[in-house]
């Protein structure tokens, strides 16, 4: 066995047979062309965990630049670092990404496309070609505001869903309409009992149209939570969406029903 501990330059052990070259923190990042902050960083992230010398001095691999190489290659294409994901399924999962944006871009090119035409014609722009532009960019803001409040988990499902839905922005349309209906019926209920049918009726219905945008799924419920509760960051446009769903006479009073049901329950 052959040591050099005074430096940062390799040093080469020879154990049953399986030769393995080791190089000291500084050497390891020249190697990569990393900084020694980066490894540090990584090492107390759980990241990249070297070995370690009786004198607590960090110990590289070729295993660990090989690792390395892969957190690198993550952060370039800013995807989190802390995906346990082999790297095949994350880079798989993010090829399917940029194909749905490629998609959604290549709707709102062709509507562009579309009204380009019209004004070349010499024809007046028709209304319906200008409110499917605004649809489809308003819908790629939305998305893009939104995927920050979700973990990889979670977007991968509202990703697949999207995805088989005929109609996306119908679905939503729809399902903004529910809420409308239900916030209206809750505040016309506010003076009740909590503990009354009625009011037991709209929790019910609450409860139901939750489960129809989480399907049960634990990290799209918390995505979904992170996102309402952030709503005072949300852009302009999506804020004024917001509105007619932050009255907090309602969410006061659903609580309330909620509460009276689990005393109900318990005792």
């Amino acid at each position: 066995m052959r040591r050099r501990l005074d430096s940062d330059v390799t040093l080469e052990f020879n154990l049953t047979g399986v030769h393995q070259q080791l190089f000291r923190v500084q050497a390891f990042a020249d190697l990569a062309g990393v900084t020694v902050r980066a490894l540090h960083h990584y090492d107390r992230l759980g990241l990249l965990r070297p070995k370690r010398t009786r004198a607590g001095y960090r110990l590289y691999g070729l295993r660990d630049l090989e690792r390395l190489e892969q957190i690198v290659a993550l952060k370039f294409l800013g995807l989190p670092l802390r995906d346990g994901r082999p790297l095949s399924d994350v880079l798989r999962a993010q090829r399917r990404a940029l194909e749905e944006t490629r998609h959604r871009l290549d709707r709102a090119i062709d509507a562009i496309a579309d009204a380009e035409r019209s004004l070349q014609s010499g024809q007046a722009l028709d209304p319906a070609i200008v409110r499917r532009i605004i649809t489809i960019i308003d819908m790629q803001d939305n998305r893009d505001a939104m995927r920050k409040y979700h973990s990889d988990e979670g977007w991968a499902e509202i990703e697949r869903r999207r995805r088989e839905t005929a109609d996306p922005r119908q679905a939503a349309e729809e399902g903004t309409r529910k809420w409308l209906a239900l916030f209206k019926d809750v505040e016309a209920a506010l003076g009740e009992d909590p503990e009354g049918a009625n009011a037991q009726a709209l929790l019910d219905r609450w409860d139901a149209l939750v489960f129809e945008f989480t399907r049960g799924n634990a990290e799209v419920a918390k995505g979904a939570a992170r996102a309402w509760n952030d709503r005072a960051n949300w852009p302009a446009h999506m804020k004024r969406l917001a509105e007619p769903f932050s009255d907090r006479r309602i969410w006061a009073f659903i609580e309330r029903v909620r509460e009276c049901r689990r005393l109900t329950v318990d005792g």
